[in-house]
């Protein structure tokens, strides 16, 4: 089980090739951070709960922006330099996303 992240800079298409809205791609540290967001509670851990391991969830900026508050928790959950990583990166793009209006922060799972 992995979670890649890709940043667009619009909706990206679901089906067929989203390759025109994509600005930067996260693919190295997809099964480190379906772990360490395996630990967080659905109901209880914000944004970042919602992140669906083993299907597609889209963050827009403003939830982005919200989520970004929710890593610096996150990363005391961190059981490996894998995890921390991934986190890192993870941060990064939430950062990104939230400061380009109309983007997305698509988070795919396998």
């Amino acid at each position: 089980m992995g979670i890649e992240l890709e940043l667009h800079s619009g909706r990206p298409a679901r089906k067929g090739s989203s390759r025109g809205t994509l600005l930067r791609g996260s693919y190295e540290h997809g099964e480190a951070l379906a772990r360490v967001l395996s630990t967080l509670d659905r109901h209880n851990s914000g944004k970042l709960g919602w992140v669906d391991p083993y299907g597609d969830t889209l963050f827009n900026e403003q939830e982005a922006q919200v989520a970004r508050q929710e890593v610096a928790a996150l990363s005391q959950r961190c059981t490996d330099e894998q995890q921390k990583a991934a986190l890192l990166d993870l941060a990064e793009l939430l950062e990104a996303c939230a400061a380009t209006p109309g983007s997305y922060l698509w988070f795919m799972g396998d």
